[in-house]
């Protein structure tokens, strides 16, 4: 186990239930407390695990599994809901909260020799001391790219996307691919056409559960949008100044957005 705060220091605390963060209800956003104010935690001592420091304050981890402590101080909030509630310098911490939470929960046991696995205490990891395999945190990469025609910018919506937002191209990297043939395949892949002027922008860790999201730019070079109907509802090309409802600015999605629709404001195209 590893050492407990002291009992009067301030920490911020990560608590999960299920696939929620419990917060204090006259606290909303992230729970900061002294441990002997979490009577509640004490029970679980033997599951805190450390975080790195945020703004030079200690953070830990707690994962209650699937119980729900009977408190009527606290609440349960989505991940995705404390995530965009949060200012942008908390993102990070709160996404590698989780990103380490799903990561010991799917690593208790050993995938070599099935043995019990147990956390290391000087990095992020999970060791089986039967065979000495040593698993580190999944990330798992993905691409995102906003593409553009001239004044307008393609949007799709997702077959997940169930309340009509729109936003722009993602997918998954797969094996021995390159950052860049993996846009082109996507963008094939969902919409039909080919791009060019392909560009680096921005990443940015995205939790759900372990994604690191790399962001480009890139603009139509031929073909018409063609989609599956499943993965992808509709597509279409919008004019930046008349946009459908897209993603926060938080995201990376946002961001994309709102860069590309900032440059053809200054540079006319």
């Amino acid at each position: 186990m590893f050492q407990l705060p002291e009992p009067n220091q301030d920490a911020f605390w990560f608590i999960f239930s299920g696939k929620t963060l419990l917060q204090l209800r006259h606290q909303p956003g992230m729970l900061q407390a002294q441990w002997q104010e979490l009577t509640f935690l004490h029970h679980y001592a033997d599951r805190v695990l450390p975080l790195e420091p945020h703004q030079d304050t200690p953070c830990y981890i707690v994962d209650m599994g699937l119980e729900q402590p009977d408190q009527d101080l606290l609440e349960s909030v989505s991940l995705r809901q404390a995530l965009m509630a949060e200012p942008k310098e908390a993102f990070g911490v709160m996404a590698r909260a989780w990103q380490l939470t799903h990561f010991y929960r799917t690593h208790r046991y050993c995938g070599q020799c099935g043995q019990a696995m147990t956390p290391v205490n000087w990095e992020y990891a999970m060791h089986c001391h039967q065979c000495q395999h040593r698993c580190y945190p999944r990330v798992s990469p993905c691409v995102i790219v906003a593409i553009t025609k001239g004044e307008q910018l393609l949007l799709a919506q997702g077959g997940r996307h169930k309340d009509g937002m729109m936003s722009v191209l993602a997918g998954f990297v797969e094996s021995g691919e390159s950052l860049e043939q993996a846009v082109h395949r996507e963008v094939m892949e969902e919409v039909g056409i080919e791009i060019t002027n392909l560009n680096y922008f921005h990443s940015q860790p995205w939790p759900f559960p372990h994604s690191l999201m790399m962001g480009f730019t890139a603009e139509h070079a031929g073909g018409e949008i063609r989609v599956d109907g499943e993965e992808i509802l509709h597509a279409d090309w919008y004019d930046m100044d008349d946009l459908p409802n897209t993603p926060p600015k938080l995201s990376i999605a946002g961001r994309l957005i709102e860069h590309v629709v900032n440059r053809n404001v200054q540079t006319g195209t």
